[in-house]
Protein backbone atom coordinates (compact mmCIF):
# COMPACT_ATOMS: atom_id res chain seq x y z
CA UNK A 1 0.00 0.00 0.00
CA UNK A 2 2.83 2.44 -0.78
CA UNK A 3 0.84 4.04 -3.63
CA UNK A 4 -1.31 6.92 -2.33
CA UNK A 5 -3.44 9.70 -3.77
CA UNK A 6 -4.18 13.16 -2.27
CA UNK A 7 -7.15 13.39 0.06
CA UNK A 8 -9.59 16.31 0.24
CA UNK A 9 -13.26 15.56 0.88
CA UNK A 10 -13.32 11.77 0.52
CA UNK A 11 -10.59 9.12 0.53
CA UNK A 12 -8.65 8.98 -2.73
CA UNK A 13 -10.50 11.89 -4.39
CA UNK A 14 -7.20 13.53 -5.47
CA UNK A 15 -8.21 16.99 -4.24
CA UNK A 16 -5.41 19.49 -3.50
CA UNK A 17 -5.18 23.17 -2.57
CA UNK A 18 -2.59 25.44 -4.15
CA UNK A 19 -1.64 29.07 -3.50
CA UNK A 20 0.44 31.36 -5.71
CA UNK A 21 0.86 34.96 -6.86
CA UNK A 22 0.61 36.33 -10.39
CA UNK A 23 2.07 39.71 -11.44
CA UNK A 24 -1.31 41.07 -12.60
CA UNK A 25 -3.92 43.37 -11.01
CA UNK A 26 -6.98 41.67 -9.56
CA UNK A 27 -9.85 41.46 -12.05
CA UNK A 28 -11.84 38.82 -13.92
CA UNK A 29 -9.02 38.30 -16.41
CA UNK A 30 -6.57 37.67 -13.56
CA UNK A 31 -8.91 35.07 -12.06
CA UNK A 32 -9.16 33.37 -15.43
CA UNK A 33 -5.36 33.35 -15.70
CA UNK A 34 -5.13 31.67 -12.29
CA UNK A 35 -7.51 28.93 -13.36
CA UNK A 36 -5.61 28.51 -16.62
CA UNK A 37 -2.37 28.00 -14.69
CA UNK A 38 -4.04 25.49 -12.37
CA UNK A 39 -5.32 23.59 -15.39
CA UNK A 40 -1.87 23.46 -16.95
CA UNK A 41 -0.56 22.06 -13.68
CA UNK A 42 -2.98 19.15 -13.92
CA UNK A 43 -5.86 20.33 -11.72
CA UNK A 44 -9.15 19.30 -13.38
CA UNK A 45 -11.55 20.66 -12.47
CA UNK A 46 -9.99 23.67 -10.72
CA UNK A 47 -11.97 26.07 -8.55
CA UNK A 48 -10.89 29.55 -7.49
CA UNK A 49 -11.57 29.87 -3.75
CA UNK A 50 -9.66 33.06 -2.92
CA UNK A 51 -8.18 36.06 -4.76
CA UNK A 52 -6.82 39.26 -3.23
CA UNK A 53 -4.81 42.20 -4.57
CA UNK A 54 -1.27 42.28 -3.19
CA UNK A 55 -0.09 45.82 -3.86
CA UNK A 56 0.02 47.39 -7.31
CA UNK A 57 -0.04 44.85 -10.11
CA UNK A 58 0.03 41.62 -8.04
CA UNK A 59 -2.72 39.21 -7.01
CA UNK A 60 -2.62 36.29 -4.59
CA UNK A 61 -4.75 33.24 -5.42
CA UNK A 62 -5.88 30.03 -3.76
CA UNK A 63 -7.26 27.31 -6.05
CA UNK A 64 -8.78 23.95 -5.18
CA UNK A 65 -9.13 21.03 -7.55
CA UNK A 66 -8.56 17.41 -8.46
CA UNK A 67 -5.28 15.92 -9.71
CA UNK A 68 -4.69 12.48 -11.14
CA UNK A 69 -1.15 12.07 -9.82
CA UNK A 70 -0.17 9.21 -7.52
CA UNK A 71 2.64 9.10 -4.97
CA UNK A 72 4.82 6.06 -4.26
CA UNK A 73 6.01 6.44 -0.68
CA UNK A 74 8.45 3.56 -1.17
CA UNK A 75 10.48 5.76 -3.52
CA UNK A 76 10.63 8.80 -1.24
CA UNK A 77 14.18 9.69 -0.17
CA UNK A 78 14.69 11.25 3.25
CA UNK A 79 17.50 11.64 5.77
CA UNK A 80 16.67 9.35 8.69
CA UNK A 81 18.07 10.05 12.13
CA UNK A 82 21.05 7.71 12.39
CA UNK A 83 22.05 8.54 15.94
CA UNK A 84 20.39 7.94 19.33
CA UNK A 85 18.37 10.78 20.85
CA UNK A 86 19.97 11.37 24.25
CA UNK A 87 18.87 13.26 27.32
CA UNK A 88 20.73 16.31 28.65
CA UNK A 89 22.39 14.33 31.47
CA UNK A 90 23.57 11.66 29.05
CA UNK A 91 24.96 14.27 26.63
CA UNK A 92 26.88 16.04 29.38
CA UNK A 93 28.18 12.75 30.76
CA UNK A 94 29.47 11.55 27.38
CA UNK A 95 31.26 14.84 26.68
CA UNK A 96 32.79 14.88 30.15
CA UNK A 97 33.96 11.27 29.88
CA UNK A 98 35.14 11.23 26.25
CA UNK A 99 36.30 14.78 25.53
CA UNK A 100 37.35 15.85 29.04
CA UNK A 101 36.72 19.49 28.21
CA UNK A 102 33.71 21.58 27.14
CA UNK A 103 32.61 20.94 23.56
CA UNK A 104 32.86 24.28 21.76
CA UNK A 105 29.97 25.37 19.52
CA UNK A 106 29.84 28.59 17.46
CA UNK A 107 26.55 29.64 15.90
CA UNK A 108 25.49 32.47 13.57
CA UNK A 109 23.22 33.73 10.80
CA UNK A 110 25.54 34.58 7.93
CA UNK A 111 25.36 37.00 5.02
CA UNK A 112 22.51 39.51 5.09
CA UNK A 113 20.21 37.14 6.97
CA UNK A 114 18.90 38.94 10.06
CA UNK A 115 16.44 36.24 11.18
CA UNK A 116 17.83 34.89 14.46
CA UNK A 117 14.73 33.00 15.58
CA UNK A 118 16.10 29.67 14.36
CA UNK A 119 19.62 29.95 15.72
CA UNK A 120 18.36 31.39 19.03
CA UNK A 121 15.86 28.55 19.41
CA UNK A 122 18.72 26.05 19.23
CA UNK A 123 21.40 27.95 21.16
CA UNK A 124 19.73 30.24 23.70
CA UNK A 125 18.99 29.06 27.21
CA UNK A 126 15.22 29.46 26.79
CA UNK A 127 15.23 27.14 23.76
CA UNK A 128 11.93 26.31 22.06
CA UNK A 129 8.65 24.57 22.91
CA UNK A 130 9.67 23.92 26.50
CA UNK A 131 13.05 22.41 25.54
CA UNK A 132 16.12 24.34 26.68
CA UNK A 133 18.81 25.35 24.19
CA UNK A 134 22.46 24.32 24.01
CA UNK A 135 23.51 27.06 26.46
CA UNK A 136 21.79 25.03 29.19
CA UNK A 137 24.18 22.09 28.74
CA UNK A 138 26.97 22.23 31.29
CA UNK A 139 29.52 20.61 28.97
CA UNK A 140 28.84 22.83 25.94
CA UNK A 141 30.66 26.16 25.50
CA UNK A 142 28.35 28.16 23.22
CA UNK A 143 29.20 31.31 21.27
CA UNK A 144 26.19 32.91 19.58
CA UNK A 145 27.43 35.52 17.09
CA UNK A 146 23.93 36.68 16.16
CA UNK A 147 22.81 37.94 12.76
CA UNK A 148 24.41 39.22 9.55
CA UNK A 149 27.79 37.70 10.35
CA UNK A 150 30.34 37.67 7.54
CA UNK A 151 31.93 34.37 6.59
CA UNK A 152 35.48 35.59 7.38
CA UNK A 153 34.33 36.68 10.87
CA UNK A 154 32.69 33.30 11.41
CA UNK A 155 35.86 31.45 10.40
CA UNK A 156 38.02 33.65 12.62
CA UNK A 157 35.72 33.22 15.63
CA UNK A 158 35.58 29.47 15.11
CA UNK A 159 39.37 29.40 15.04
CA UNK A 160 39.66 31.59 18.15
CA UNK A 161 37.13 29.51 20.09
CA UNK A 162 38.67 26.25 18.88
CA UNK A 163 35.20 25.29 17.71
CA UNK A 164 34.27 21.62 17.50
CA UNK A 165 31.12 22.55 15.57
CA UNK A 166 29.76 25.54 13.67
CA UNK A 167 25.98 25.97 13.44
CA UNK A 168 24.58 28.28 10.75
CA UNK A 169 20.92 29.22 10.37
CA UNK A 170 19.56 30.54 7.06
CA UNK A 171 15.99 31.74 6.65
CA UNK A 172 16.31 34.17 3.73
CA UNK A 173 16.03 32.10 0.55
CA UNK A 174 15.40 34.65 -2.22
CA UNK A 175 17.47 33.81 -5.29
CA UNK A 176 18.85 30.80 -3.38
CA UNK A 177 20.79 33.03 -0.98
CA UNK A 178 20.82 30.23 1.62
CA UNK A 179 22.56 27.87 -0.81
CA UNK A 180 25.10 30.44 -1.98
CA UNK A 181 25.94 31.47 1.59
CA UNK A 182 26.36 27.85 2.67
CA UNK A 183 28.68 27.03 -0.21
CA UNK A 184 30.75 30.15 0.52
CA UNK A 185 30.96 29.21 4.19
CA UNK A 186 32.05 25.62 3.58
CA UNK A 187 34.61 26.73 0.98
CA UNK A 188 36.05 29.28 3.40
CA UNK A 189 36.52 26.67 6.13
CA UNK A 190 38.15 24.24 3.70
CA UNK A 191 40.57 26.96 2.64
CA UNK A 192 41.33 28.24 6.13
CA UNK A 193 41.73 24.95 7.98
CA UNK A 194 43.18 21.52 7.12
CA UNK A 195 40.74 18.62 7.02
CA UNK A 196 41.72 17.24 10.41
CA UNK A 197 41.28 20.60 12.13
CA UNK A 198 38.00 21.81 10.63
CA UNK A 199 34.95 21.97 12.89
CA UNK A 200 31.80 20.08 12.11
CA UNK A 201 29.69 22.25 9.76
CA UNK A 202 25.95 22.18 10.35
CA UNK A 203 23.28 24.32 8.67
CA UNK A 204 19.57 24.61 9.27
CA UNK A 205 16.54 26.40 7.94
CA UNK A 206 13.01 25.80 6.66
CA UNK A 207 13.92 25.72 2.96
CA UNK A 208 16.96 23.44 2.99
CA UNK A 209 16.83 20.00 1.39
CA UNK A 210 18.40 17.66 3.94
CA UNK A 211 19.73 15.48 1.10
CA UNK A 212 22.01 18.31 -0.13
CA UNK A 213 24.60 18.16 2.68
CA UNK A 214 27.31 16.66 0.46
CA UNK A 215 26.57 19.02 -2.41
CA UNK A 216 26.79 22.06 -0.13
CA UNK A 217 29.96 20.87 1.58
CA UNK A 218 28.54 20.55 5.10
CA UNK A 219 28.29 17.63 7.48
CA UNK A 220 24.58 17.87 8.31
CA UNK A 221 21.44 19.79 7.40
CA UNK A 222 18.57 20.16 9.87
CA UNK A 223 15.12 21.21 8.69
CA UNK A 224 11.87 22.40 10.23
CA UNK A 225 10.97 21.20 13.71
CA UNK A 226 14.54 20.43 14.81
CA UNK A 227 15.02 20.60 18.58
CA UNK A 228 18.10 21.55 20.61
CA UNK A 229 18.30 18.00 21.98
CA UNK A 230 18.48 16.59 18.46
CA UNK A 231 21.37 18.90 17.61
CA UNK A 232 23.19 18.13 20.87
CA UNK A 233 22.72 14.39 20.34
CA UNK A 234 24.10 14.68 16.82
CA UNK A 235 27.15 16.60 18.07
CA UNK A 236 27.94 13.84 20.55
CA UNK A 237 27.46 11.18 17.88
CA UNK A 238 29.44 12.89 15.11
CA UNK A 239 32.30 14.32 17.17
CA UNK A 240 32.74 11.76 19.93
CA UNK A 241 31.11 8.51 18.86
CA UNK A 242 31.49 8.50 15.08
CA UNK A 243 34.84 10.26 14.70
CA UNK A 244 36.72 10.95 17.97
CA UNK A 245 38.12 14.46 18.16
CA UNK A 246 41.80 14.90 17.33
CA UNK A 247 41.92 18.46 18.62
CA UNK A 248 44.14 19.40 21.57
CA UNK A 249 42.37 19.25 24.90
CA UNK A 250 42.27 23.02 25.37
CA UNK A 251 39.45 24.54 27.37
CA UNK A 252 37.53 27.19 25.40
CA UNK A 253 36.10 30.17 27.22
CA UNK A 254 32.41 30.07 27.98
CA UNK A 255 30.70 33.12 26.50
CA UNK A 256 27.28 34.67 26.63
CA UNK A 257 25.17 34.70 23.45
CA UNK A 258 24.71 38.03 21.63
Amino acid sequence: MSIVRPYGDTTGDGMVQLSFTLPVPHDKRAEGAALQLAGKMGMDPAMLVHARQMGDGFTFFVVYGRVSHLVDTAQVQVVERDFPLLGAKEINAVIRRRLRRPLSVVGACIGTDAHTVGIDAILNLKGIAGEKGLESYAELAVTNMGAQVSVPDLVETARARRADAVLVSQVVTQRDAHLQNTRAMSAAFREAMPAGRRPLLIVGGPRFDELMAGELGVDRIFGRGTTPREVASYLVHAILEDRPSNRPAATPERTEGN
